[in-house]
């Protein structure tokens, strides 16, 4: 593999790589959201917890770099972030990423105002798509825009390596597969919703500059390697009065590793 390729897959890791979510504020789960976060297996972290210094914070925690992926506050406060893979890139990132999601949680601020404050530093990030809101709000913005944050209507979205509902086989997917379970809300967890290791034809791929092996490598919405694949699938529900959030650990081979269950 290039050396040019192998650092684009780097920076492909630590972060949440398929997203799906309904939100539907004033209603009384205003939030459904499953994720996958796909990565090197080596690449150390931790599990969803939550954070000694950060008590209120309940998210996983990325060794190598610092921040997170994905997490929520107990007064219903959330972010994600997944990468944008682009070849070449425009951005040369020297703060992690992973950081926006940790100072968006660490303390209550203005959703908006913390996004506008953000788009004006992108250029210090490789490329993202970061989400953030609460019961009231959902905000998006990526640095690979021409627009600045924008706040989401009620509806069902998903995202994975480039905009917002880009139409990716696994978007497409994922965006299928949650709103069948929000019609059967009694049946499988939550975070098995993403659970399809089905690759896609190489004509319905994208071409984002880092070739067809590791395009079709990277099409399933949970990737099975060796070496590189879905670590993690989490569910999480913000209802209006409680909110539940189940994350599954998976080793290379796919097989289901640790669950975490937390409601409160």
């Amino acid at each position: 593999m290039s050396p040019v390729v192998l650092k684009a897959i780097n920076a492909y890791t630590a972060s949440m790589c398929l997203i799906t979510f309904k939100f539907s504020p004033h209603t009384d789960t205003p939030l459904t959201m499953v994720a996958n976060r796909d990565e090197f297996h080596a690449r150390e972290s931790l599990s969803a917890q939550f954070w000694q210094d950060k008590p209120d914070v309940l998210a996983g925690i990325d060794v190598q770099a610092g921040g997170t992926w994905m997490g929520v506050t107990t007064d219903g406060r959330f972010a994600a972030i997944t990468n944008v893979r682009r070849l070449p890139s425009p951005h040369k990132g020297v703060i992690s990423r992973g950081q926006l999601v940790a100072d968006f949680l660490s303390q209550p601020q203005d959703c908006e105002q913390y996004l506008k404050t953000i788009h004006s530093q992108g250029h210090q990030y490789d490329g993202f798509n970061l989400l953030v809101g609460n019961r009231e709000q959902c905000w998006y913005l990526s640095n690979h825009s021409t627009f600045g944050p924008q706040s989401l209507a009620p509806g069902l979205y998903g995202l994975s390596n480039a905009q917002l509902d880009t139409h990716w086989p696994k978007v497409e997917f994922a965006k299928q597969a949650l709103g069948q379970w929000l019609q059967t809300p009694q049946g499988p967890a939550l975070y098995t919703v993403l659970n399809n290791p089905q690759s896609y034809p190489k004509e319905q791929l994208p071409d984002t500059g880092i070739g067809e092996e590791w395009e079709e490598l990277l099409s399933p919405a949970f990737i099975v390697s060796p070496a590189y694949g879905t670590r993690a699938s989490t569910g999480l529900q913000i209802h209006h009065d409680r909110i539940e959030m189940q994350e599954a650990s998976f080793n290379p081979q796919g097989e289901l590793a640790e669950l975490l269950s937390f409601e409160f």
